[in-house]
């Protein structure tokens, strides 16, 4: 198999196979990060299609020797992302749950709803850039090295955001309780 800088500079060229297996590889991982930021599944895929048309029509601008494939696509999401907010100054929540497990009583339903729907919207009241560390590394589980990237900071900066974003998290969860 071809390595990423490869298939890039290929998809790059017209090489609609080249592109398919970047697509399969990033597409799952863009879509959760962009469906976390945003909180809004129309706008969340307006987004992803927009990072994935520039992997297609600026492909030309990845530097394989400075970042890896999947940090350059985070990168332009968490801006199309932050665009996106300067836009619409924090559109409403929508449901984060999925079907409700059979499992469960009805009550517990309510409550694990109700406790997401709180989580949810503790990160919305984030800045945009303590959501976008806590999203990247405890979501999206990249390492502080691979989300300071993505967020042009150092990592000792990142380490620094994510405790502002911790703390702000657990004083906004606490008054709901």
């Amino acid at each position: 198999m071809k390595d990423e800088s490869e298939l890039v500079r290929n998809s790059v060229s017209g090489d609609v196979a080249a592109y398919k297996i970047l697509l399969n590889k990033h597409l799952p991982s863009i879509t959760n990060y962009v469906a976390r930021m945003t909180q809004n599944n129309v706008d969340s895929e307006d987004i992803v299609q927009e990072t994935f048309l520039r992997l297609w029509t600026q492909g030309s601008k990845f530097q394989p020797d400075k970042a890896m494939l999947s940090t350059w696509l985070h990168h332009i999401a968490h801006n199309l992302c932050i665009d996106y907010f300067r836009r619409n100054k924090r559109s409403s929540l929508e449901e984060l749950m999925g079907e409700p497990n059979d499992d469960n009583s009805p009550l517990e339903e309510l409550e694990k709803l109700d406790d997401s729907r709180q989580a949810s919207e503790a990160i919305m009241q984030l800045s945009n850039r303590q959501r976008s560390a806590i999203i990247l590394c405890y979501y999206q589980g990249m390492t502080n090295k691979e989300a300071a990237q993505i967020l042009e900071m150092s990592v000792s900066a990142l380490e620094s955001l994510l405790a502002r974003g911790r703390n702000k998290l657990r004083g906004l969860l606490m008054r709901n309780i």
